[in-house]
């Protein structure tokens, strides 16, 4: 598939306007779009702060890699940026690697996902099964609010470590240190957040939780720590782009964060545009999308950004808000740039406090947890993939998460399979007489069941005949060798029908190239009848 097959949607859009982009849509588009950028303004700031990088640098992602994204997507109404499940991933990279190399992290991830998208991998995201992605989403969220505990109870801590249980331990060790007013400012701001809706649906609880406490620590002078406190004077001006130097020592040493930023990325972005595709009752170029994640990371790594996909949730509050088209997504991104070269330094005066509490709601809302629950009463298979995905990704990382979960699903899947195909024995001879009685037969009838009954006992030992029913693949033609391994060896015949058998794979022909070896050591006849 080319890249002519993979017109952005904006493009395509604007290739049909009169019919796609009529004066009232594009008025609803701005409009969605102004309202996400209020939305996405608190989130990106906390995300970055969370992730172990400046307040800025969420903001860059989302002005740059936003634009991107709906510039250069296969999707309608996809709003890209920082979201949620990287806050761990990035965290870990940055303590490993430092700043610079999580940049080159993400320019790699842009590259492989610019790879995937034009070798066509957009369909990635159905063969991934339901309980990893529940598992791997529902572990990141209990990952992400894990790493709000200090900043929710204001502890005094020099450095928080990277490692669950580590972390864990380190804050009851802490805990005696916390700070009530902490405590308080972010309860109210979890309180806000959560009763705000019922007030309005179209200002975001965040930001009003994020307005009302920073009045209320900077008028009252209440003792809790700030974005200032804490990072300083934050820049409001749009920085340069940095060029690094890459060797091949650098690729083999970060080729693993890169990865796993790709594959999330990949992953989320694709299933936020599957959940706006059911909201609009369109459909996206999975590949095109994919390519456009690619090329905003890229560009997000060179201006100093952090990791970028799309956000389910700012997506579905464009639709909502009346998105229907990229415009509101670059309206976003446009919104954020003028925020962050007017109002950044008024970011110094934010509550940690009350960031915290924002990522708590954010952590909350995608954990899925409802469908987690659901799946914790499906089948045992499926209640061990979530679990197993869910676990690993809390104490190792996203990619082994994925791989050990999606391990573990194709072994139960291929199990179930096995156990599906149906090897069944038919005796040719025995005469199909249904429920006739013995009044009902006839002379002929008799006369065609005595030769039957003498045939049969010369024949019976001389032919048999298996149907085989189901796909016969590798983890299933073992069972065909173990019932041809059983047979009489003194039979002169033996006929195999395929007419049920909808899969042949190379270890099922391996499978049966040996029955053919045994059948020509005991010299008996192979045929095989019905095949397709």
């Amino acid at each position: 598939m080319g890249w002519k097959m993979k017109k952005p949607k904006l493009f395509s859009l604007i290739k049909h306007r009169e019919k796609e982009l009529s004066a009232s849509r594009i008025g609803n588009d701005i409009l969605a779009g102004i309202i996400v950028a209020i939305i996405a303004l608190p989130l990106s700031v906390a995300l970055a702060i969370a992730s172990g990088v400046t307040p800025e640098k969420g903001l860059l992602t989302a002005i740059i890699a936003g634009f991107l994204i709906s510039f250069l997507g296969g999707s309608r109404v996809q709003i890209g940026g920082p979201t949620g499940a990287f806050v761990v991933i990035v965290y870990g990279i940055v303590e490993k690697f430092g700043i610079q190399g999580l940049a080159i992290s993400t320019i790699m991830a842009g590259i492989l996902l610019v790879v995937m998208g034009f070798f066509g991998f957009g369909i990635i995201i159905k063969y991934i099964p339901y309980p990893v992605i529940i598992g791997f989403t529902a572990g990141i969220a209990v990952v992400l609010s894990s790493t709000q505990v200090a900043d929710f109870f204001g502890l005094r801590m020099d450095k928080v470590p990277s490692e669950f249980f580590e972390k864990w331990s380190s804050y009851f060790s802490h805990f005696y240190t916390f700070n009530t007013a902490s405590i308080l400012v972010a309860l109210a701001s979890l309180l806000i957040i959560l009763f705000w809706p019922k007030v309005n649906k179209t200002i975001p609880g965040s930001l009003i939780a994020l307005l009302v406490a920073t009045a209320a620590v900077n008028y009252y002078n209440i003792h809790v720590e700030t974005i200032g406190s804490r990072f300083g004077e934050i820049s409001s001006t749009f920085p340069p782009m940095q060029i690094y130097h890459i060797n091949l020592s650098i690729i083999k040493e970060l080729m693993h964060p890169a990865i796993t930023i790709a594959i999330l990325a990949a992953i989320e972005s694709l299933l936020s545009a599957m959940v706006a595709d059911g909201m609009i009752g369109k459909k996206h170029n999975s590949n095109t999308e994919l390519v456009a994640q690619g090329v905003a990371n890229i560009a997000s790594g060179l201006f100093g950004g952090i990791p970028a996909t799309g956000a389910i949730a700012r997506t579905a509050a464009n639709v909502k808000n009346g998105g229907r088209t990229p415009i509101a997504g670059i309206v976003h991104s446009v919104v954020l740039l003028l925020i962050m070269l007017v109002l950044m330094p008024c970011a110094k005066l934010i509550p940690m406090a009350t960031l915290s509490a924002i990522l708590v709601m954010v952590a909350y809302n995608m954990g899925e947890w409802t469908a987690f629950k659901g799946l914790l009463s499906s089948t045992k298979s499926d209640t061990v993939v979530l679990l197993v995905t869910f676990s690993f990704t809390i104490l190792f990382d996203l990619v082994v998460a994925i791989e050990i979960g999606m391990i573990i699903a194709m072994f139960l899947f291929v199990r179930r399979m096995s156990s599906n195909i149906e090897i069944s024995s038919i005796n040719p001879y025995k005469k199909e007489r249904g429920a006739i009685s013995k009044e009902e037969e006839g002379e002929e009838d008799l006369k065609d069941e005595a030769l039957y009954e003498k045939y049969y006992k010369d024949v019976e030992n001389r032919l048999v005949i298996y149907e085989i029913n189901g796909p016969l693949f590798w983890g299933a033609a073992n069972t065909l060798m173990d019932t041809i391994e059983q047979l009489n060896t003194q039979i002169d015949i033996l006929i195999l029908k395929l007419e049920y058998v909808s899969i042949v794979d190379a270890s099922a022909i391996n499978i049966l190239q040996g029955i053919v070896k045994r059948c020509k050591k005991n010299k008996i006849q192979l045929l095989f009848s019905n095949t397709k």
